[in-house]
């Protein structure tokens, strides 16, 4: 699946080497192994790890020139034995951007071809500065999920719990309507649509008058439910067209990769579990990622889906506007078999909480 904006050369003199890093990178970036033979049949892409002897001099030259072909904000990242000061120099004499010790990780080589992480799942100064408490502890509360899950270490739940109530209590005391006005504003596609998400099902646990428990719960699973979406690469996520197939095989590993991620972190509920796994099944068995049927489907995940559908309907992205809240429920009843129809009946008041944003 070509990626072009983000696709990565490893040059190494050890297959085994290249396949480790691409490991490494677990998904983010379409990687492609290259010796250092094979280079003049390659155009240089965006990002490039070096991981080769730069004791052998009999190559640097024409490695030199070849990187001078390199995309003019390209990175071409060299591997070096740490301590060893010469091949630091040597890397970057040939034309390193950046150099990184051996062994080589996942967090430190997505840290360095992405930048700060930050840069890539960071909360926007207008979100922080103009939006309410429950907005704002929603977003830290992703960010902190979303930068354990792209370095790869272990998910720590403290920022999702602290905004549960908060986030609840905001939603109530201040409205759907407030909450999607306030959400539009973030520059993230990715994230704009977990919190759109979240306040549809919390407003609809509301409106169907679940304990404080189980909203939480709804919560919960709005803020997590997108989080395998770290795994999958960035040009993916926030692309300004749709996916074409190839493109949509890889984004509907998500549901799977946000499991995997999440199912070893202290307190998890298993409810929550299966909302995050399972929110793109429908009740016909035709969705992913494990094809299952109604009676395998809770009402958190039945519910789940159906505010993950209309949130994706009414949020703005770069190619489409955003649908009108009666469009958007006709498009949940055409959908028919596939949803709960009773939930959908009780949806259409949660539809008709108008949002200044989609006026």
């Amino acid at each position: 699946m070509p990626l072009n904006a983000d696709r990565l050369f490893i040059v190494s003199d050890s297959r085994d080497s290249a396949e480790d890093i691409r490991r490494h990178l677990g998904g983010m970036f379409e990687s492609q192994f290259f010796p250092r033979y094979g280079l003049p049949h390659a155009t240089p892409t965006k990002y490039t790890i070096v991981d080769l002897d730069l004791t052998d001099g009999s190559y640097l030259s024409d490695l030199r020139l070849w990187l001078q072909r390199r995309p003019k904000d390209g990175k071409a990242i060299f591997a070096v034995e740490q301590g060893v000061l010469r091949q630091a120099v040597q890397a970057y004499a040939v034309g390193a951007t950046d150099v990184l010790d051996r062994p080589l990780n996942r967090k430190m080589i997505l840290t360095n071809i992405l930048g700060d992480i930050e840069s890539l799942i960071g909360i926007s100064a207008d979100l922080l500065n103009q939006s309410s408490e429950g907005v704002r502890a929603a977003a830290v509360a992703l960010q902190s999920i979303w930068a354990s899950v792209v370095s790869g270490t272990r998910v720590e739940l403290n920022a999702v719990h602290a905004a549960g109530d908060v986030l609840v209590s905001d939603i109530e005391g201040e409205g759907l309507a407030h909450w999607i006005d306030v959400v539009r504003k973030h520059h993230s596609q990715t994230y704009q649509h977990c919190l759109l998400v979240t306040g549809v099902a919390v407003a609809f646990g509301r409106h169907l008058g679940f304990s404080s428990v189980d909203k939480q719960k709804l919560a919960f699973g709005g803020l997590l439910h997108d989080c395998g979406k770290a795994g999958v690469p960035v040009a993916l996520l926030e692309k300004p067209a749709p996916l074409d197939s190839r493109e949509a095989a890889v984004m509907r590993r998500h549901p799977q990769l946000g499991f995997d991620a999440l199912r070893q972190a202290d307190g998890i509920d298993p409810s929550v579990l299966d909302m995050v796994v399972h929110h793109h099944e429908y009740l016909d068995g035709s969705g992913y990622p494990h094809g299952l049927q109604a009676p395998e489907l809770s009402d958190l995940v039945r519910m789940m889906t159906i505010a993950d559908i209309y949130g994706a309907l009414i949020e703005r992205r770069a190619y489409k506007a955003p649908m009108t809240c009666e469009a958007a429920y006709q498009v949940l009843k055409d959908m028919g078999s596939k949803l709960d129809t009773d939930l959908v009946r009780e949806f259409q008041p949660i539809s008709r909480m108008q949002a200044r944003a989609l006026l």
